[in-house]
């Protein structure tokens, strides 16, 4: 497809960002107990994903450039990537929840369901490929154990 792998998903996490707090100027946010320490544990959960996600990589000594999915050297299947194929953008995924926690931002949140198709798309779905024609079989049986997001 045509946006394949053109833009950083930390680029489009900062679009959605601030789609997210233009919801903010067109609707009542909300108020709740404990939300900023709510956004702050969600937050932070979205971070211990990209930063265990960039660890393992780093670990392996395979790429991190998610514009360059052929380039990788090994197939990720440990530490994070035992529990979701996709760490960093589930990461991602939690900041912007986070974002609409904090801001009380109800209209954003299918947004994020947005974002998500978005990644599953226009950067998933490509590396998959990459990683199927590098990997083979071991890429199949790692897919059959391990779900995409969750």
């Amino acid at each position: 497809m045509f946006l394949d792998h053109k833009i950083p998903p930390p680029l489009v996490t900062l679009v959605f960002i601030g789609l997210i707090y233009g919801t903010t100027n067109y609707a009542a946010t909300d108020v709740f107990p404990y939300q900023n320490l709510i956004a702050l544990g969600v937050l932070l959960i979205g971070l211990g994903f990209m930063f265990s996600g960039v660890r393992e990589f780093k670990k392996l000594q395979t790429t991190v450039n998610p514009l360059d999915p052929a380039a990788a050297t090994t197939l990720a299947t440990s530490g994070v990537f035992g529990f979701t194929r996709n760490p960093m953008y589930l990461g991602m995924s939690s900041i912007l929840l986070a974002f609409c926690i904090y801001h009380g931002a109800w209209l954003g949140l299918p947004l994020i369901i947005l974002f998500m198709v978005y990644i599953t798309l226009f950067q998933i779905r490509p590396e998959e490929k990459a990683m199927q024609d590098l990997f083979g079989d071991a890429f199949e049986d790692y897919k059959a154990k391990v779900r995409r997001w969750l």
